[in-house]
């Protein structure tokens, strides 16, 4: 008897052992799925909350929304996602994901080093290819600067996509020129600038006199000139 009681004292303790650690394990699965499905958590129509308030503050700084930031995702914050996702020429289905968050210049970064991501440079890279083909090396890497410069002022958004496609900024963003992928060189020179070579002074507007007629651009402050573009204050 005392054999059989101990024999089934043993059974019972494995048993509990074998279902603690079951539950023990699906509770970690379920706790890995639930943290999977809350990082590809995406703001979209209905969302609300604290990354809906944030979209809707860079969409009114980039020209796109002018509603209120109350954190509640509704057609107005839909429409102005679309209308920026077709400025960036990214799918415009006015869901604010990953890639979108990204251009708006609130994904992470890649690095705790550097506030800007590899797509940051590759963005800058292609804008300096499509602003300043044909001009010196120096001229590249000026122009590139011009956008970090505005990144740090006051008067303009506060990261690199955000100064980009911010509306009306860059023509080239909306012609052919946006088509054309950035050059070894011109990736080259937007790291140069992240790295803090600076040959436009400081400036934070520039243009190329023989193509603007524009009154305020011909007002600024001229700091230096560059190849065909004139760089100022």
């Amino acid at each position: 008897m005392n054999n059989n009681e101990n024999l089934k004292r043993s059974i019972a303790f494995l048993l509990t052992c074998v279902l603690f650690l079951g539950i023990t394990t699906f509770d970690s699965i379920n706790s890995q799925n639930n943290s999977a499905n809350s990082i590809s958590t995406l703001s979209k129509l209905g969302s609300r909350g604290d990354e809906v308030r944030k979209i809707q503050q860079k969409l009114r700084q980039l020209g796109y929304y002018k509603g209120a930031v109350d954190g509640v995702y509704g057609t107005a914050t839909k429409k102005a996602v679309i209308a920026f996702q077709k400025n960036c020429g990214i799918t415009a289905d006015g869901i604010a994901g990953a890639k979108t968050l990204r251009f708006m210049g609130l994904g992470s970064s890649s690095s705790s080093n550097s506030p800007y991501t590899n797509s940051d440079v590759r963005l800058l890279a292609k804008l300096i290819a499509a602003e300043a083909r044909g001009e010196s090396y120096k001229g590249q890497v000026a122009v590139g600067a011009v956008v970090l410069n505005r990144v740090e002022h006051a008067s303009f958004p506060d990261s690199i996509s955000g100064v980009i496609y911010q509306k009306g900024a860059f023509s080239c963003v909306n012609d052919s020129n946006w088509s054309v992928p950035p050059t070894a060189e011109s990736l080259k020179a937007a790291q140069d600038c992240i790295n803090g070579w600076d040959p436009s002074g400081g400036a934070i507007y520039y243009y190329n006199p023989a193509k603007t007629s524009n009154a305020f651009m011909h007002s600024r402050p001229v700091i230096t000139v560059i190849g065909r573009h004139t760089f100022c204050k």
